[in-house]
């Protein structure tokens, strides 16, 4: 698989002037530096719910952009890559294939994934108001984080290469919508399972252990 691009972007004025978001990415030429916190060259605004080691580097599957633009009727943003904040973009990869411990080789640095991203009104906000943070959850076309295992660079047109999966029965998709799409209410023998999972972001480790009581 080759990885469609790299994006990154800055913090600017979001909504208002006292709120900011670095959610406006935009692909970058050439190899990009992949360090333990992420892309160089990318940034965060609010570092209590963005970034941090186990959100360094965020995917978003390319594929999804046509649901969107059908339930949109069409966006600028999704004519690029990008829209949805994501750092890397690819086809061919969704969350019900990749798993919670995945290891990929991404150019030359090798990342795992953590967790699923939890979508927040700033989509809602950057689509012009449209219910797609309640359209991700619905869907559970969430996207993923990775932590990085081992710094290096990637670039568009690098390969993303898969290198181990020890929880195949763990995908995305699957622990999505345990944690946040509400499937624990009808699955809590797969909620208590899931703390076997170790590779599983801290974050999300938490909120499985509230979600059991």
């Amino acid at each position: 698989m080759r990885i469609l691009s790299v994006n990154c972007g800055s913090v600017t004025r979001f909504r208002g002037p006292d709120e900011h978001s670095a959610i406006a990415k935009r692909a970058v030429e050439g190899p990009v530096k992949v360090g333990w916190l992420g892309l160089e060259g990318d940034r965060q605004a609010d570092l209590s719910v963005h970034g941090g080691p186990e959100k360094a580097i965020h995917h978003y599957p390319h594929d999804h952009y046509a649901y969107w633009r059908e339930v949109l009727g069409g966006h600028p943003l999704l004519e690029g890559e990008g829209a949805f904040g994501e750092n890397i973009s690819t086809r061919g990869l969704r969350e019900d294939e990749v798993c919670i411990g995945d290891r990929f080789r991404m150019g030359s640095a090798l990342v795992e994934v953590a967790q699923g991203r939890q979508p927040c009104w700033k989509l809602d906000h950057r689509f012009d108001g449209a219910k797609v943070m309640a359209g991700v959850v619905a869907t559970r076309r969430s996207g993923w984080y990775y932590r990085v295992l081992e710094e290096g660079e990637v670039a568009a047109g690098d390969a993303l290469e898969l290198v181990a999966r020890p929880y195949p029965a763990w995908s995305v998709a699957r622990v999505f919508g345990l944690l946040i799409a509400g499937d624990h209410k009808n699955d809590p023998a797969g909620l208590e399972a899931l703390g076997e999972v170790t590779p599983l972001a801290e974050a999300w480790a938490k909120r499985r252990a509230k979600l059991l009581g």
